[in-house]
């Protein structure tokens, strides 16, 4: 029974082993590396650093720092934070030897990669990108099987509230605002696609992008019934020319959300039903 055991497990390891080394492309079209399973990484955005600690607890343990907004699962909280996408300190991840940072920055990028370091600029943008960013990590971590149980398990949370949002009677037009600049989110982004499943209509043209700067008498001529806003300057909105007369605006129908809840909107990671849920229960209120 014993010898058996340790068959399996030297058969294990050497299954794991036989993946690398290995080279993979990543959303910067570049070819990347990797001698061995990586054990020390850095994750500069949350979306990766959520996605990592979702395939296992053994995954989310190879993490030695992240960006500064990465804040979940618990165990991240007390790591290393070398800042953000506009303020990183390359300094301080060279120093912490890693041998995989993830990115999704070109400025980082070159400071990293004169340091000699092995690094993955990654992109996510859309709904699928969601899924395919987590086979990707996976990949790098040699965590494949893993990866496939996650993504099983994803997208049958976001089924089972797509299918309860279906039994709304109505889809509202609705705008989505990031920043009061204004930023909003367009169709084909994840956030579009969360709208449209939650049975919601985006007035944002396709055309536009996934994430555009708008001119905000675009808003006023789309006149959206909803409003979600992530960002703290909800009162002002009342004030822009126009907006008094927009139906969401004039009916107070202004969902808007900050923390944990903006985090789960903005990250196109593994809490994306969590998410989801939030814009059901905005757009439709009787499926609470």
């Amino acid at each position: 029974m014993k010898r058996g055991l340790l068959f399996l497990v030297s058969l294990l390891l050497s299954v794991a082993l036989a993946q690398f080394p290995r080279t993979v492309t990543d959303d910067a079209g570049r070819s990347v590396t990797l001698k061995k399973a990586p054990q020390r990484i850095v994750s500069m955005l949350p979306s990766a650093t959520e996605t990592i600690c979702s395939l296992s607890e053994a995954a989310c343990k190879r993490i030695v720092a992240t960006d500064q907004f990465s804040n979940w699962p618990e165990m991240v909280k007390g790591l290393p934070k070398a800042g953000g996408f506009i303020n990183p300190n390359p300094e301080l991840i060279v120093s912490l030897k890693p041998d995989l940072v993830i990115i999704s920055q070109g400025r980082l990028l070159e400071a990293l990669e004169r340091a000699g370091l092995t690094v993955y600029v990654t992109n996510p943008k859309t709904y699928d990108d969601i899924f395919r960013t987590a086979r990707a990590y996976a990949e790098l971590l040699g965590l494949r099987a893993e990866a496939e149980r996650l993504v099983a398990r994803v997208q049958a949370e976001v089924f089972a509230l797509e299918t309860r949002a279906a039994k709304a009677s109505e889809r509202p037009l609705v705008y989505y605002e990031i920043d009061p600049t204004p930023y909003t989110v367009g169709p084909s982004s994840f956030i579009g696609t969360l709208i449209s499943k939650a049975r919601g209509q985006n007035i944002i043209p396709a055309e536009l992008g996934p994430f555009p700067r708008i001119n905000p008498e675009l808003v006023v001529q789309k006149k959206p019934q909803v409003m979600v806003v992530t960002h703290p300057e909800v009162s002002a909105i009342r004030n822009r020319p126009g907006w008094a007369s927009v139906p969401a605006v004039r009916n107070n129908r202004i969902c808007a959300f900050s923390g944990e809840a903006s985090d789960l909107l903005s990250r196109p990671g593994p809490r994306v039903a969590q998410g989801l849920k939030l814009l059901i229960e905005c757009f439709h209120p009787s499926l609470k």
